[in-house]
């Protein structure tokens, strides 16, 4: 048997060539198939109804022209014609089907087993009409090798899409649902969702061969990961009765997650901004779904998303982060954009600083990011730390720091460091958002102090009384030594603040005199207990206890060692103590001077410091601190890095970059 093409107004039309010419033709879609009435009717009921009715009238008609003339001796004999409009699977199902009524050999597969079943059930090809029928032979088929595999179940509830209803009211769709979760449930996640009976069968196979564990591994993954591109390409309807059977089922939220995710990149571009791909051309662009498709699509994934927070936080969390932009260009609903906040909260400590940079798309935010956003994903994980730590109810959990509320602290700062420099940032907005972060997220306040230098910088226009509350977010007793060098010489800051940093930068060098002294004392006591372990040693030689001489001469040389060590220490202590006698003395002397300043209300703010120097003979050199300066100077270093100093001044906009 074989095909061929004739030109047709129908289009195109298949043959039969058996040697005995054809006595039926039948039309699907736009093929037309010139085939033989006895094989269609011997595995068909439907064709041989549709055949016997239509002899029927045949021979009807052909009795009553026989009675009208009478002296013609032949008959012409009519050939058979048949029509079937919206055959399921189409013309290429029949074609098989009638394949298979001729006694050819059709190949089964999980993509055309489907529509062949449907085909089967259409042309009534039953066991009970005829035996080892077309729907018997894919029932087996679907029974013992589609259902029992879960690349090959989604293969077919793929197919399924173009077949309903029929394939519904078979129970095809459904036998495949329930086929992909119930392997789905018994995989293992290491392997992304690959059955446990087909992996063991893939270690047999490996091990036989010689190849090592991570080797199978790797294979299974890559298989596992095929099921789910299979997956994304079902359409909408049937994708969401998949993952609502899944979600019913309490599948693994790694699972349920992962198919989300596939199917999101399939159908909505943009979601992973490290894997763009070109814009589809022309020919393809049909594909590529509307607006209107990707928000409805949208919507449907955020919907369908675990509230648990991700098992892979930091790729998840990239990728809810894609979603939220998404939303933001697509304009989708407040509930679709709340639930991915609320998500994003639960696993924040895994986001990047690249992450939180999300534009603003809206024409009421005036900031080029948006802020509101960000603040509001905050909120959501202050809350859920909360929660957590309410659960907690030991007292070694509530008296050490939370490690994600640290890393946040990082994230949160950095942040303020980003859009601090934004003309449009109100100073309002700025310190209501840096402030809605607990001090315990943060151990040291110079990441704070960057983000407030910025913006100061970036907003030279901002008023007195607002400089004094934004410069109020910092503790001082929170900034290193680096940071109150710096601040010391900022002159973008207030005068309170300077003063304030000048105090705690003497507490911190009192704490180091305070830290010397006791590690001088530490230093000395060896040398005192050696002393003594000697003399014990001579006198108990005397009374013949026996102690061992070296021993005792080996601690008496530990103990020169701790004497000259000692007195190096107390000569760095005593240039220590005269720093700070002169740090005393011109903070008392610059409170005085404040104090008048209060009491006259004269001066203009920005003299302050000629009038300290006039008072005082010191002069503050002025520096402006670049943010975002990659060098950094290292004022810890030792003597010989102080030959360098006149090198230096001559580039004065250099600064310590201690926050780098």
């Amino acid at each position: 048997m074989s095909s061929a093409e004739k030109p047709s107004s129908k289009g195109q039309a298949w043959f039969c060539t058996t040697g005995l010419p054809s006595d039926i033709v039948v039309e699907v879609d736009d093929m037309t198939f010139h085939l033989h009435k006895f094989p269609l009717m011997s595995k068909s009921r439907k064709l041989h109804l549709l055949i016997t009715q239509q002899e029927a009238a045949t021979h009807s008609s052909a009795a009553q022209q026989q009675q009208e003339n009478e002296d013609e001796d032949e008959i012409v004999e009519e050939q058979c014609h048949v029509t079937f409009t919206g055959f399921p699977g189409g013309s290429e199902a029949f074609e098989m089907a009638a394949k298979f009524c001729y006694g050819v050999k059709i190949d089964l597969t999980p993509s055309n087993v489907a529509a062949l079943r449907c085909a089967g059930e259409f042309l009534e090809m039953t066991e009970d009409y005829s035996e080892d029928n077309l729907v018997s032979k894919t029932e087996r088929f679907l029974s013992q090798h589609v259902l029992k595999s879960l690349k090959d179940s989604v293969k077919t509830l793929k197919s399924c899409d173009s077949l309903m209803p029929m394939a519904e009211n078979l129970g095809i769709t459904q036998r495949c649902v329930d086929s992909v979760v119930s392997r789905t449930s018994s995989s293992d996640p290491a392997l992304f969702g690959w059955p446990v009976s087909d992996a063991s069968s893939a270690s047999k196979q490996v091990i036989w061969n010689g190849l090592d564990g991570a080797g199978r591994r790797k294979a299974s993954a890559g298989a596992g990961e095929s099921w789910f591109e299979d997956l994304a390409l079902l359409r909408l309807p049937l994708f969401k009765r998949l993952i609502l059977a899944m979600r019913t089922a309490e599948l693994s939220p790694e699972i349920i997650e992962t198919c989300v995710m596939y199917y999101a990149k399939k159908y909505i571009p943009g979601v992973s901004r490290s894997n763009r791909k070109p814009l589809p051309s022309s020919s393809s662009s049909s594909s590529v779904a509307t607006e209107a498709e990707q928000k409805e699509i949208l919507e449907t994934l955020v919907s369908n998303l675990p509230l648990e927070k991700s098992s892979k936080a930091a790729t998840a969390t990239r990728f809810l982060f894609g979603l939220l932009r998404t939303t933001n260009i697509l304009n989708a609903s407040e509930a679709c954009r709340d639930a991915l906040e609320k998500k994003i909260g639960l696993q924040l400590e895994e986001a990047t600083l690249d992450d939180l940079l999300v534009p603003s798309y809206s024409y009421l935010n005036e900031t080029l990011y948006d802020v509101d956003c960000v603040e509001r994903i905050l909120s959501q994980f202050l809350e859920g730390l909360e929660a957590r730590t309410a659960a907690e109810t030991t007292e070694d959990a509530a008296a050490t720091r939370s490690p994600a509320l640290m890393l946040v602290g990082k994230l949160i700062d950095g942040y303020l460091s980003e859009i601090a420099s934004d003309a449009n940032l109100k100073p309002e907005k700025f310190y209501n958002f840096a402030i809605s972060l607990p001090d315990e997220a943060r151990l040291f306040d110079d990441g704070l102090y960057r983000a407030v230098d910025v913006y100061l910088k970036a907003h030279p226009w901002v008023s007195e009384e607002e400089r004094e509350k934004i410069c109020g977010l910092l503790d001082c007793q929170k900034l290193t030594l680096e940071a109150c060098t710096h601040a010391a010489q900022n002159e973008r800051l207030p005068l309170r603040a300077v003063v304030q940093v000048l105090f705690f930068e003497q507490l911190q060098l009192r704490h180091a005199i305070a830290g010397t002294l006791m590690a001088a004392e530490a230093a000395a006591e060896p040398g005192r207990q050696s002393a003594a372990l000697e003399r014990e040693a001579e006198g108990g030689g005397r009374e013949g206890l026996g102690l061992d001489l070296e021993h005792v001469q080996e601690r008496n040389g530990t103990w020169r060692v701790a004497v000259r060590e000692n007195q190096v220490l107390r000569l760095d202590m005593d240039s220590m103590r005269t720093r700070v006698h002169q740090l005393e003395r011109e903070c008392s002397s610059m409170k005085r001077v404040i104090a008048k300043f209060d009491k006259s209300d004269g001066g203009a703010a920005g003299g302050w410091r000629a009038s300290l120097g006039r008072k005082f003979g010191c002069k503050f050199k002025t520096q402006v601190c670049d943010s975002h300066e990659s060098t950094a100077v290292d004022t810890r270093k030792g003597r010989h890095h102080q030959q360098q100093q006149p090198q230096q001044q001559q580039h004065p906009h250099h600064c310590t970059n201690y926050w780098d």
